[in-house]
């Protein structure tokens, strides 16, 4: 349905995005399990093969991306445990391009809540792009090139531009894959992995909850990732500290500080100077206790971070 040139995509969703029961449809396109035995899955299949159909023989119809857009359809599905974005991809035949846009999926690890899935390929950019790979999306293409088009769920509109057969530039795929967490340090040495460890001030053994990077007191702490301060001040066993909440799911924290460089609800970008290395707190010398969360779940700091940094 069109409505002021703008396509409009209508999905019904249950679960989260469900805001009462009076929002319930009987025939929403939800698929349970991704195998013959689910009639939706079944059906995305099918859709999926048109879409692919009509965007490789556009050469030679002719076909509009307007048209294209019109033959759209989505369906929701919610990931297991099991599950990444890679082999979604390739059990629903769709490009993960078309799957990570759509869902605004900033990088690889961003795969949470209940996902979309579109029926026919390309790149979805959002009217109001909010994370690096939304803004390089959106600077790279021609408004020309796409259908203005807007997916209503759960009571709620988003306003895409839709491009029909894109995918991701060179570019733009390395910066999806690598957009990890940056060190929060220049030059650093690491004195305290992450996991099981006899705590150096205590001495009783647990689970350590991050990295403890070493460095001259004073040394330059840098956020890990664009973010908004949450919390910050001072801690018996953190120290000086500082709390950056990245989109819904991940936090930052940078422990045991000498200085602080930033202020609550502050927006910060990677690299933005944050604070100082300092040894407050539970510590036996200068070092940036730095600590990742996703979900609440403290998470590996060593496997997520992207390491352009000078040791």
């Amino acid at each position: 349905m069109k409505k002021n040139g703008i396509l409009w995509v209508w999905v019904f969703l249950a679960g989260s995005f469900l805001l009462g029961a009076e929002n319930v449809e009987s025939n929403f396109p939800v698929i349970t399990r991704l195998d013959v035995r689910d009639l939706a899955f079944n059906q995305y299949m099918a859709d999926v093969e048109n879409g692919r159909r009509r965007v490789a023989n556009r050469a030679r119809t002719g076909e509009s991306a307007s048209s294209l857009a019109e033959g759209l359809t989505v369906y929701a599905y919610t990931p297991n445990e099991t599950d990444d974005i890679f082999s979604l991809a390739a059990r629903c035949n769709i490009p993960y391009a078309a799957l990570t846009t759509l869902n605004r999926m900033a990088h690889p690890g961003a795969l949470t809540g209940t996902l979309l899935l579109p029926s026919v390929p390309g790149i979805f950019i959002p009217e109001s792009p909010e994370s690096d790979l939304e803004r390089l999306l959106s600077s790279a293409r021609e408004e020309n090139t796409g259908v203005p088009i807007t997916i209503s769920h759960g009571g709620k509109k988003a306003g895409f531009l839709f491009i029909p057969g894109a995918d991701f530039s060179p570019t733009e795929r390395v910066f999806f894959l690598n957009f990890n967490f940056s060190f929060p340090l220049r030059t650093y040495r690491i004195t305290s992995p992450f996991g099981l460890r006899r705590n150096p001030v205590t001495g009783t053994v647990k689970i350590h909850e991050g990295l403890d990077l070493a460095a001259p007191a004073g040394t330059d702490v840098f956020a890990a990732r664009d973010g908004v301060v949450t919390d910050l001040g001072e801690d018996p066993i953190y120290g000086k500290y500082i709390v950056i909440r990245h989109g819904e799911n991940w936090v930052s924290l940078y422990g045991h500080l000498s200085a602080i460089h930033t202020t609550l609800r502050s927006p910060v970008r990677t690299g933005d100077l944050i604070g100082k290395v300092g040894s407050t707190g539970q510590s036996t010398g200068p070092h940036l206790h730095f600590e990742l969360r996703q979900n609440g779940r403290a998470q590996d700091p060593g496997k997520l971070l992207f390491r352009n940094n000078s040791r």
